[in-house]
């Protein structure tokens, strides 16, 4: 029998609801379904026993408590995850469960075999030999990001209530809409969740530890083009596609996503649409150095400077938006936090994997709000498309280390 026998049937019922979030709305949470998953977290939170469960009005987080069972002073931990998908077909989930995968078979997806986990395509699948591998039909995501986070945390919760003799300060718990769409942590309540420190439970593979993680910025460039006649054009047309090229061609071509890695920062161009007469390019800005995402911005809008000034008059304008900024900046003041998941990690023999992130999570926003909030692995690989699969075993093991956090933190209390 499984150590926690709730974990994965949670997770496979979870999965199976569509929970993606919509970029393009403006309420909050985004989707009416969000808001249904949510009332059914509820449900689910108070089943388990937990207290004061409910759905803060002003972030759409459900918050519940894990009640102390010792008399001493331990911090508040705060164990954090999202419940919505990203952009990819998260209609009619149908998770596949491959036993004792071998580490090196190709498992096919859908019956076809149009689409294939094939470890010469994706080498981590040879760390699984043994597991029980969870995987898509091909057709849609799994949700392992982050409903493995979700359903790990109230694995925990659950066990801690069914077992008084492991001792435990409070525990509060955060399950969140919207970190897909980079806006779910934007309204977070830290005074009523309640946690001096917490963890988001949304990283990737075991032993992941992330407190490092990319500065980020938003960046929408619009072209504004004069449309003639090419026959009559010389002197007078200016072609807003052609400036966009231009636009585009004036950034360090080595600072892409493609070419860069480590603490490397880069322009990331990921839409771009235009004829003639008008244009738009839309980026990501990102970098893990303040100062450095600082400069990053000031060329990008030194080359619209630079256009503008050539043609004359303001054509190109650029809107850069701040999303998040380096939780280290944080978390390094105090690295109790790090330190409490490291012990955790080591105590239960797994290789702590720490790393700067090149991304973000909701801790990147939360720790800025004042509660210290690195990133702990949930086990999902290949996340955000049909191609994502998880572990069973190392989504127990992340149930264990967050069981063995709450258990540290009061011993050293």
């Amino acid at each position: 029998m499984a150590k926690y026998d709730n974990l994965i049937p949670r997770f496979l019922k979870y999965v199976k609801i569509n929970t993606r979030s919509d970029p393009q709305s403006t309420t909050i949470p985004s989707t009416p379904r969000l808001t249904a998953f949510a009332e059914g977290l509820v449900t689910d939170l108070q089943a388990i026993g937990l207290t004061d469960v409910h759905i803060n009005a002003q972030s759409a987080y459900v918050f519940a408590t894990l009640p102390a069972n010792t008399d001493k002073a331990v911090k508040k931990l705060g164990f954090i995850s999202h419940f919505d998908t990203a952009d990819f077909n998260s209609e009619h989930i149908n998770p596949q469960i491959v036993e004792n995968y071998d580490g090196q078979s190709v498992i096919k997806l859908d019956e076809a075999g149009k689409y294939t986990l094939d470890p010469a395509v994706f080498p981590n699948l040879k760390n699984y030999a043994g597991h029980t591998l969870i995987t898509t039909d091909g057709q849609t995501l799994l949700g392992a990001d982050d409903k493995s986070g979700v359903a790990e945390i109230m694995a925990a919760a659950e066990y801690l209530l069914a077992h008084p003799e492991i001792k435990h300060g409070e525990i509060k718990i955060g399950l969140g809409p919207d970190e897909e769409i980079g806006t779910g942590a934007d309204h977070f309540d830290v005074a009523d969740f309640g946690a001096d420190i917490a963890y988001t439970v949304d990283g990737g593979p075991l032993g992941q530890l992330e407190y490092e993680t990319f500065n980020a910025a938003d960046a929408q460039v619009e072209i504004t083009g004069t449309n003639v006649h090419p026959a009559e054009a010389k002197g007078v047309m200016v072609n807003a596609s052609q400036v966009a090229m231009d636009f585009h061609a004036a950034l360090p071509e080595h600072d892409r996503p493609e070419y860069t890695e480590g603490r490397e920062g880069f322009f990331h161009l990921y839409s771009m649409t235009g004829d003639v007469d008008t244009a738009h390019l839309s980026y990501i800005i990102r970098d893990h150095d303040r100062q450095i995402f600082e400069d990053r911005k000031q060329l990008f809008q030194g080359v619209a400077d630079q256009l503008n000034q050539q043609y004359g008059s303001k054509r190109v304008q650029v809107t850069i938006k701040d999303q998040y900024y380096n939780m280290r900046e944080v978390i390094e003041k105090d690295m109790t936090v790090v330190d409490l998941a490291k012990d955790a990690l080591e105590a239960l023999n797994i290789k702590p994997l720490i790393f700067p992130v090149r991304g973000g999570t909701d801790g990147s926003k939360i720790s800025f709000m004042g509660l210290p909030t690195p990133n702990l692995f949930a086990g999902g690989e290949n996340m955000h498309g049909r191609f994502e699969y998880v572990s069973e075993q190392t989504m127990e093991q992340a149930t264990d280390v967050i069981i063995k956090i709450a258990e540290l933190a009061e011993q050293r209390a």
